[in-house]
């Protein structure tokens, strides 16, 4: 079996990625949830559009349920710093993700126009929310979390929700909403076909050459932030605390894993070939493949967001040796064992779901809504 160091390094692997997947899964409703009022001109577009994501919305709910549970038993400590002291920002985000499916149930029991459009931007709203906040999310991860912990491992926070709002915090919200909404377009040119699909490649390209100047101006912002550099670390491999530590925050520290390991720069330099592909593929009308690309996109963004992060967890902005690492932050070996197994159980059994789920319906049009429409939303 492994050591302790090597399970706590596959422990934070899993993490990220089970929250790429889920990202990646969930930008498809999104996205497309986002594109609804503006690419459905009529009643039948926006039925096929509303079809694609209705169909399969709870499923990618397991891989937030997934991530969040496995957040609390690998990090124990972040979950319970995080989670209550953020309280009002989740609230935000469950609120905006239960009010897609009653938008979903509600649209279609009375047919006025009024209504339609009422429970459709309802759909955006409960899209673009939580677009937004997830990128909020990663930002004050960069700039840090007002938190300290006193000699008992008892944490105090001293930020409250609207510290949240930091402009750079605010720029990451936008860049994630960006990349749901080119991840939309994508999915949304692949199962669709005649005038929805142009939409789709329009609005794809649009999205997408203003995501390569968002991206640029993102990664020039992060050079000038303060980031953490660990000073003294007691071990990797024995049991630690956050006490044990010391660290300091120096400014644009946050590169120094691309500094101390080069090759690291492929990622974000994969980021944009994969934009400017997605944009070829679906210019071409290789929409397979675009979905594909776009896919990457997300996953290199949020890899190279991780890799400025590693090893911290949740950097701490007041007291920099308080952050919480993978390596002082980990439950117990033990735990981290029955983990790994239940986690080489569940996450094939999970992603053969979703792969099923998504491979049911083919391309959708208005014949095929007509046709089946008993059966959809």
């Amino acid at each position: 079996m492994f050591d302790y160091e090597t399970l706590r390094l596959i422990a934070w692997l899993a993490v990220g990625f089970l929250i790429i997947a889920f990202i990646i899964i969930d930008s498809h409703d999104m996205g497309v949830g986002i594109l609804l009022p503006f690419l459905g001109k009529a009643n039948d577009e926006r039925h096929i559009i509303i079809n694609y994501i209705a169909s399969h919305w709870s499923g990618t709910q397991v891989l937030l349920v997934s991530s969040v549970a496995t957040i609390f038993v690998i990090w124990p400590t972040v979950y319970a710093i995080a989670f209550p002291e953020l309280y009002w920002a989740a609230l935000i985000l469950s609120v905006a993700l239960l009010l897609r499916p009653i938008a979903f149930n509600y649209r279609t029991q009375i047919t006025t126009s009024k209504w339609r459009k009422c429970w459709d931007w309802g759909i955006f709203l409960g899209s673009a929310t939580p677009s937004i906040l997830i990128g909020i999310a990663f930002g004050n991860l960069l700039l840090g979390i007002p938190f300290r912990l006193d000699g008992t491992m008892k944490a105090t926070y001293e930020g409250d929700f609207f510290k949240l709002l930091h402009p750079f915090a605010l720029y990451c919200g936008i860049i994630s909403l960006g990349l749901v909404i080119l991840q939309g377009t994508s999915i949304l040119a692949y199962k669709s076909l005649g005038q929805l699909q142009r939409y789709a490649i329009k609005a794809g390209r649009i999205i997408g050459i203003l995501m390569l100047v968002f991206l640029s101006i993102a990664g020039f912002w992060v050079c000038s932030l303060k980031g953490i550099v660990i000073d003294v670390m007691p071990g990797y491999n024995g049991i630690m605390t956050t006490l044990m530590k010391t660290a300091y925050s120096e400014q644009g520290a946050w590169l120094n894993n691309y500094r101390q390991l080069p090759i690291l720069w492929l990622i974000p330099a994969l980021t944009y070939v994969m934009i400017i592909l997605t944009l070829y593929l679906q210019s071409i009308k290789n929409t397979a493949w675009a979905f594909v690309a776009s896919s990457a996109t997300i996953a290199t963004t949020i890899l190279t967001a991780i890799i400025i992060l590693f090893p911290f967890v949740l950097p701490s902005s007041i007291d920099p040796a308080m952050s919480i690492t993978l390596w002082d932050g980990s439950t117990s070996y033990y735990i981290l064992v029955l983990i790994l197994i239940i986690a080489l159980i569940f996450i094939p059994t999970i992603f053969t779901y979703a792969a099923r789920s998504y491979g049911i319906y083919s391309k959708l049009n208005g014949k095929y809504t007509h046709t089946n429409n008993k059966n959809l939303y």
